[in-house]
């Protein structure tokens, strides 16, 4: 099971600082640039979690 970075919104919907400091925090992991992002999305298409794993087995 891949160790992953999730991040969701102090609300319901995630602000552009909240998805900075997530991008902010993989890359302190360590985590590379060309990693693939999961993203969960409201009905009405705003981001509610992202989530990274750390490593190549996700």
């Amino acid at each position: 099971m891949p160790t992953v970075i999730r991040a969701t919104g102090d609300d319901k919907d995630m602000t552009l600082d909240e998805i900075a400091q997530f991008v902010a925090d993989a890359q302190k992991a360590g985590v590379p640039g060309d990693r693939n992002v999961r993203a969960v999305l409201s009905y009405s298409d705003k981001i509610k979690e992202l989530t990274v794993a750390l490593n190549d087995d996700a």
